[in-house]
């Protein structure tokens, strides 16, 4: 243990002598968080819309102030030409049209039916979609107005059934994507920046020549490998603790589940990825060459498989299996949990069984790897 002493105080020590990095690293994911929190999101709001209005009556312009008042829509601008659709859908003033024909107040007036065209910039499909569900509501609300108004007229209607149905929403009742994603950038700047930290632990050592006076001491594999693990993980430890605060205190993300458990379970996600770097640090020669490896090799198949950004159950089935292997899958399950549901550790220990024998293994590999021999 005095031996394990020396080497983590070395390590802090290097750590020290150069503060530019340490502020690097306690603030980086604080700075990232602050940005990504806000970037990463899936509403869509402010749809830039231009209107085709041909019928130019009161009733056009009762459609048109509907979508005004819509905070999903911000109307660029209202014509008569068709040919400025394709204008602005072409050089993206505009993502979407909708289109009003010659005699849409007149039609609703007499109740006989009338086609209201949206056409939608199809580039982006996930935005897309979902605007043109907005408009298809908005337009939808108009048509059940001017059905009850007819009612409400003395239109002679036959009774009939009515099915009604009544949605609630547990866990994320406004269906913000913030709080969805919040808890996953979380995660996946703890595994960035501690599988980095770790993956030039060893070859750092390599390149400056310091490695050669760590092999005729007196250190055992096991205690090179703990050494060098125990100064990042500190780091990451409180890497938890201000991305937490973050994402609580600022984005006002619910915390509904235990923190302690959430940090239990962080120590344990930090193990996976310090030992990921570590062991890329065993396999790399420069710092480079470990900063590649830990990037393209692992980190980008991580973030795609994970269901960070695709759901998993959308992938094909022959991917699906290869999801298990990435302890990012079980961390985004358990810290997502925690948040939003307030659920324990009966609803996911197998998640955080995984996650550990993840740990372990991969840590064994790194200590494996490790040699004490001039290569």
């Amino acid at each position: 243990m005095r031996r394990l002493g020396f080497l983590v105080r070395k390590e802090f020590q290097e750590l020290r002598r150069n503060p530019r990095m340490l502020r690097v690293l306690l603030f980086a994911p604080v700075i990232q968080l602050g940005i990504l929190g806000y970037a990463a999101t899936t509403d869509v709001k402010n749809v830039p819309a231009i209107v085709v209005d041909a019928d130019r009556s009161t009733a056009s312009r009762d459609l048109i102030g509907r979508f005004e008042g819509s905070p999903y829509f911000s109307i660029v601008g209202v014509t008569s030409r068709n040919e400025d659709v394709e204008d602005a859908l072409q050089h993206r003033t505009a993502w979407m049209a909708v289109s009003i024909p010659a005699g849409y107040g007149r039609a609703i007036a007499d109740g006989t039916p009338v086609t209201v065209q949206v056409i939608a910039d199809g580039t982006d499909s996930n935005s897309t979609t979902v605007g043109l569900a907005y408009a298809t509501s908005l337009i939808a609300e108009k048509a059940v107005d001017v059905a009850l108004a007819r009612l409400g007229a003395g239109g002679q209607v036959r009774p009939i059934g009515r099915l009604e149905a009544r949605t609630r929403v547990w866990f994320n009742p406004q269906l913000l994507s913030q709080h969805f994603m919040v808890p996953g950038v979380l995660a996946l700047l703890l595994m960035i920046t501690t599988a980095v930290l770790g993956a030039v632990a060893i070859v750092r050592e390599k390149e400056f020549g310091t490695l050669e006076q760590l092999n005729v001491t007196p250190l055992r594999r096991w205690e090179l490998t703990v050494g060098k693990l125990l100064p990042f993980g500190l780091i990451g430890v409180i890497q938890v603790f201000l991305v937490v605060g973050v994402a609580v205190l600022w984005f006002q993300i619910p915390l509904r589940g235990s923190f302690p458990l959430l940090f239990g379970l962080s120590l344990v996600y930090l193990l996976c990825t310090l030992s990921l770097g570590l062991f890329v640090s065993t396999i790399s020669s420069t710092q480079q060459q470990a900063m590649m490896t830990a990037v393209f090799f692992f980190m980008v198949p991580m973030i795609y498989l994970s269901g960070f950004i695709f759901p998993i159950e959308n992938m094909p089935e022959i991917i699906q299996p290869l999801t298990y292997l990435i302890p990012l899958r079980y961390f985004l399950v358990i810290v997502r949990g925690i948040f939003l549901k307030g659920v324990g550790l009966e609803s996911f220990w197998p998640d955080a069984l995984m996650m550990l024998a993840w740990g372990l293994i991969v840590l064994t590999l790194a200590t494996m790897r490790s040699r004490k021999t001039l290569r």
